[in-house]
């Protein structure tokens, strides 16, 4: 079983990685809307694979507990 103190730190933890890559990625698309939007959208790396790392971290956030299966 989980500790509650540790489910509201990895929450917590979910949070603040989700507001940094908002802000990150929003700032980003202004930079290249600002300066060059004509050409490629240079943002949409970051965009994509941030966003992949920003998955797997809410999967370890809320995903199921790891039963033990040991007898």
């Amino acid at each position: 079983m989980r500790s509650t103190k540790s489910e509201s730190a990895k929450k917590w933890g979910l949070r603040v990685h989700l507001l940094s890559y908002v802000l990150a990625n929003v700032a980003q698309v202004i930079v290249w809307w600002l300066y060059d939007p004509e050409h490629f959208f240079w943002p949409m790396w970051s965009i994509v694979f941030w966003g992949i790392g920003l998955a797997f971290h809410y999967w370890g956030v809320y995903s199921p507990p790891k039963t033990n299966t040991e007898h």
